[in-house]
């Protein structure tokens, strides 16, 4: 019997307004062409290729041996937010307080929580265009009036400091900031980092999320500038990280955040009633990551920044294409423009009909026609021969 349509009871109103991760749609389709036969390359998902370092492996099927199978504390075992305050403390020379450290299972749900305590009816949020799709989502839901701040390709797509001060109001709540970034790879230098702080000052209305899930994936020798090491903001910040990319867990759901005092109450009870504590096993996993020996997350860097320079050569080399080199993360944002297609219809055709997965700019906000994103996660094999099936099928 075919199902009617529903008449019963449905959610509110506000879960008509959360958008998706495209990223995830397109590994669907990606899937199910492969499953029918299909030669497919994914230059879509952005995870590391790599499989977790097999030391972090052995902690978690240790702690299951040793008998971690029960809940722990909702905010994190205690050595585990000792040993990441420990390691921001010493990657930025400053303090950071155990106490204000909270594990949680996933980036996302750092991302969902400041969004979910600073979005409301009336309020403005600001965030990154492109950037990752599920702020805007997220401050949809909320019923806060999302504002772009443009993520410009002129500035090789690092935030403009002057730009983004000049879109916070009085209705401001909350600003999100990522560097390195999500899908464009740009990298905000220290002298825009110290213009916003500075910008800020003005505006103590402001609570800040700063996305850094990526700050171990720079290249060339550059150092990671870090917003937890402006202390006249730390009032007021919300750092996100975790272990997903670093380490290539992705699978494991592990993030943690540095949360102000003023928020950390709520963040506390959200967690005692939505997630209770992250498993047990992944936390110990988790304490052996940036405790244990960091040979393997060296070689992954390696790796990607010999990929990033093929993929930008490459994709340089494509008539109608041109594609500046990313300073983070593993992603490259090709911009398409000269091709004369659309970017989501581009990425739809090169994925049906040449068998390679990307993702239309489009999906990461409302300033992303013109580009794709590639990740480069993936091996030089692959990327090679993907790039020569763009190549012919825009020829």
């Amino acid at each position: 019997m075919t199902p009617s349509v529903a008449t019963g009871p449905r959610p509110i109103a506000a879960f008509d307004r959360i958008g998706e991760e495209n990223a995830f749609a397109v590994l669907a389709r990606a899937g199910a062409l492969a499953a029918q036969g299909k030669d497919i390359i994914n230059l879509g998902i952005g995870q590391p290729d790599f499989p977790t370092p097999a030391h972090i492996v052995e902690a978690a099927v240790r702690a299951m041996r040793d008998g971690h199978h029960g809940y722990t504390p909702s905010n994190g075992i205690p050595e585990l937010r000792e040993a990441v305050a420990d390691n921001l403390a010493n990657r930025y020379n400053t303090s950071v307080d155990a106490e204000s450290v909270v594990i949680v299972p996933g980036g996302k749900v750092t991302m969902f929580a400041a969004i979910l305590m600073s979005g409301e009816p009336g309020a403005e949020i600001l965030y990154p265009d492109p950037g990752f799709p599920i702020y805007r989502s997220m401050i949809e839901f909320t019923g806060a009036t999302p504002v772009p701040v443009p993520i410009r390709e002129a500035n090789d797509f690092a935030f403009s400091a002057s730009e983004t001060l000049s879109l916070i109001t009085p209705a401001t709540r909350l600003l999100i900031i990522n560097s390195p970034a999500n899908p464009c790879g740009g990298v905000t230098p220290r002298r825009e980092m110290d213009a916003l702080v500075a910008g800020l000052a003005n505006h103590p209305h402001v609570a800040i999320l700063s996305d850094e899930i990526y700050d171990q994936m720079i290249y060339d020798g550059e150092q990671h500038v870090s917003l937890l090491s402006y202390p006249e903001i730390r009032d007021r910040l919300i750092l996100l990280n975790g272990w997903s990319k670093t380490y290539a867990m992705t699978g494991w759901r592990l993030g943690y955040a540095v949360w102000p005092p003023s928020f950390l109450d709520a963040i506390r009870k959200l967690g005692v009633n939505c997630w209770s504590c992250v498993n047990a096993p992944s936390q110990f996993a988790a304490l052996e990551a940036i405790t244990g020996p960091q040979d393997a997350v060296h070689g992954m860097m390696a790796a990607f920044a010999e990929r990033r320079e093929v993929v930008v050569a490459r994709l340089n080399s494509i008539p109608g294409v041109s594609c500046v080199t990313p300073r983070g993360a593993f992603y490259a944002f090709p911009n398409i423009q000269g091709t004369g297609w659309q970017a989501k219809a581009l990425a739809n055709a090169l994925l049906e009909d040449a068998g390679v997965a990307t993702i239309g700019g489009p999906d990461f906000g409302i300033h992303g026609e013109g580009y794709l994103r590639i990740s480069y996660a993936n091996s030089l094999e692959n990327i090679e021969r993907a790039i020569d099936r763009i190549q012919a099928f825009l020829a």
